[in-house]
């Protein structure tokens, strides 16, 4: 074994990973390296190439060649929707390996990545591919008057490519989210330079590797890994970059927007969330139990979508409470690679201690407790960053606990009586992201979800998705939408090209 600075011990198999640029492996130019850590044991995965802003002008450089000198952007859409489908054939090819790879450097269960997350990265590689071969584009027939004589006039709207892209990309979700971003960004002809989670890198190198031998070509897709500051802001800054489109944190997605204005980038955010999940008197009681613990708990709550805002009705309150709580206890706390765990650990020591941090300040403010989380007592868990579920009831949603984004397996716990009353509750937060309501009445679920202030509102249902439609939020959860037509249309630009006859 040997050591790292930070005195980790470190096998000598441990591979060193490297810079994706113009379709190769490189070196960061300073050489420079950081630990990637397994959340599950502390173990170094990987010692990964920490790129700087050198890296990535570089990068943006391999980029901009390939788009203004490169074949992909004049290539057609259906021969770029080719490689896009070869794509999603090797990400199935790959998946265990894939699934492996991630579940590992993210902390997330195994069948998560291996039944959702993977086959969910090659459906969005699928998706966009037809989407690109079937985006109409449209013209317009009309007669106008110019110097002295009525002439005849076809205006026609060209869908052009913006550019070069950055894409940066968070830690919870590392594989389906880079081809979600890079998909629809490549399919439209686009190049980009992606910047993956310092935390989370490993799948999206090795989804580098699986473009090139896909057929795109070499500077259309580039990965920079390293931090936010020495390799994801010079991105966002470079005046070469035409648009950036960012998943993670408000106060990140707030940096981005200053940096990206003087440029006047296209800017895509999708942020935070701090969701109302609201079950009816009348909901099913088996449905909504099931899908309210798995709108909190999937990932141990590190997830932009939770539920982390329960509000129960009265007439059911007791009963539900009691069920929720009994499901909720029996949650598997323990190693990913398990297809037996519902929970795996979080993602680093610092973010445990982080969300620990929250739940102490709440006991400190008196906010009751129905059940309260620790560390798991079991020695072969101790080196890992597990965390069981917290519930608190808080008094109302101006609780720090209740208002902020924990990103952890804690859970906010109302009661309510009222439809009126659920609503604007569940709108008493700067975020907008989702919200969910369990009814057997469609007419209360639509009323609800026509007056909360949120991008998305399911009825009976969890993160139901079809890729046509949008993706984002309102207020601080983003600007925005990603999916289907406006994921096109954030990368690509309308031309209008006009001619008189």
């Amino acid at each position: 074994m040997s050591a790292t600075n930070d005195g980790l011990a470190i096998a000598p198999d441990v591979r060193t990973t490297r810079l994706w640029i113009d379709g190769a492996f490189v070196d960061a130019l300073d050489g420079a390296c950081y630990d990637d850590l397994d959340p599950a044991g502390g173990d170094v995965v990987a010692r990964v190439a920490r790129g700087g802003s050198a890296d990535s002008d570089r990068a943006v450089a391999a980029a901009r060649r390939a788009f203004d000198d490169g074949p992909w952007p004049r290539m057609s859409a259906a021969q770029r929707a080719g490689v896009l489908r070869r794509l999603a054939t090797l990400l199935v090819d790959h998946r265990d390996e894939l699934a492996r790879l991630e579940s590992r450097d993210a902390g997330k269960p195994f069948r998560e990545t291996a039944d959702r997350d993977i086959p969910r990265a090659a459906d969005n590689c699928a998706f966009f591919a037809g989407a690109i071969e079937q985006r109409e584009q449209s013209a317009f027939f009309d007669r106008k008057p110019f110097l002295g004589a009525e002439r005849e006039i076809v205006s026609l709207v060209r869908d052009e490519p913006v550019g070069v892209c950055a894409l940066l990309t968070p830690w919870n979700s590392p594989l389906m989210q880079a081809t979600w971003k890079i998909a629809p960004a490549i399919a439209a002809g686009n190049t980009c330079v992606l910047k993956p989670s310092e935390l989370t890198p490993l799948s999206t190198l090795r989804l580098a590797e699986l473009c090139a031998e896909a057929g795109v070509p070499a500077g259309v897709v580039n990965v920079v890994t390293g931090f936010g500051t020495e390799a994801g802001a010079p991105l966002v800054a470079d005046p070469r970059v035409d648009a950036v489109a960012f998943t993670g944190s408000e106060a990140t997605g707030i940096a981005i927007n200053r940096a990206a204005a003087p440029t006047l980038k296209k800017v895509t955010l999708e942020l935070g969330g701090k969701s109302a999940n609201v079950v009816c008197d009348d909901a099913d009681p088996d449905l909504a139990v099931e899908g309210s613990v798995l709108a909190m708990f999937r990932h141990s709550g590190q997830v932009c979508l939770a539920g982390t805002r329960l509000y129960v009705q009265a007439g059911i309150y007791d009963r539900f409470v009691e069920r929720y709580l009994a499901r909720v206890r029996a949650l598997r706390v323990g190693d990913p690679q398990s297809r037996e765990s519902d929970l795996g650990p979080l993602i680093t020591a610092q973010h445990r201690d982080r969300v620990e941090r929250f739940v102490a300040d709440a006991d400190a403010a008196g906010v009751p407790a129905l059940l309260h989380g620790a560390r798991p007592g079991d020695p072969e868990l101790a080196a890992g960053n597990y965390l069981s579920p917290t519930i608190f009831a808080p008094h109302g949603e101006s609780e720090m606990i209740a208002c902020e984004e924990v990103f952890g397996p804690v859970l906010s716990l109302f009661r309510f009586e009222t439809l009126d009353e659920v609503v604007a509750r569940a709108n008493a937060t700067r975020f907008g992201l989702a919200a969910y309501v369990w009814t057997a009445n469609v007419a209360t679920g639509l009323r609800f979800a026509e007056r909360v202030r949120a991008g998305m509102c399911w009825i009976n249902g969890y993160f139901l998705r079809d890729l046509r439609q949008p993706f984002g939020g309102t207020g601080m959860s983003g600007l925005g939408r990603e999916g289907g037509r406006w994921s096109l249309d954030f990368f690509t630009e309308p031309k209008l090209v006009c001619i008189a006859y």
